[in-house]
């Protein structure tokens, strides 16, 4: 486990579809933003925000898949709905999870890393225009997604 971890509460998440959840006992966790290149490509997204917990205060309901994006490292997944769940160093003790996947928890990142692929552009998000999403784009979506853990 890492030094730079600190006392959160107990956290619950899983994947959109319900058929992978978790749970991760009171204790230490650290949040954080990855910007590397792998990040971006497992996530399909600019960074990955995570949620690093040791592995053994993990409990699943449902089997993660799990694919070994390098020779160091496994990315798990959902593999009914896609959705992805989490990175874990093979030699390392915690799980990082992604936090889209997390369910009501305060996430608050303490550092970037990989800042060497961040996207510049990400600089500009604060001053750009925002507007909520249109009711009538809410009022016409049908969601297959399952409920979330509470």
């Amino acid at each position: 486990m890492r030094d730079d971890m600190t006392e959160q509460p107990a956290a619950r998440g899983g994947c959109q579809c319900g058929a992978v959840r978790y749970e991760v006992t009171a204790g230490p966790k650290k949040a954080s933003v990855c910007h590397c290149r792998m990040c971006q490509r497992a996530t399909g997204n600019a960074f990955a925000p995570l949620l690093e917990v040791p592995t053994a205060d993990v409990t699943w309901h449902g089997t993660p898949a799990t694919w070994a994006s390098s020779n160091i490292s496994d990315r798990g997944f959902c593999a009914t709905c896609g959705t992805p769940l989490f990175f874990r160093d093979r030699d390392g003790d915690t799980t990082e999870f992604m936090a889209g996947s997390l369910s009501g928890f305060d996430y608050r990142p303490v550092y970037n890393c990989g800042i060497e692929a961040r996207m510049p552009w990400l600089a500009q998000l604060n001053d750009l225009p925002e507007r909520e999403t249109r009711p009538e784009a809410v009022a016409r979506v049908v969601s297959h997604q399952a409920p979330e853990a509470g």
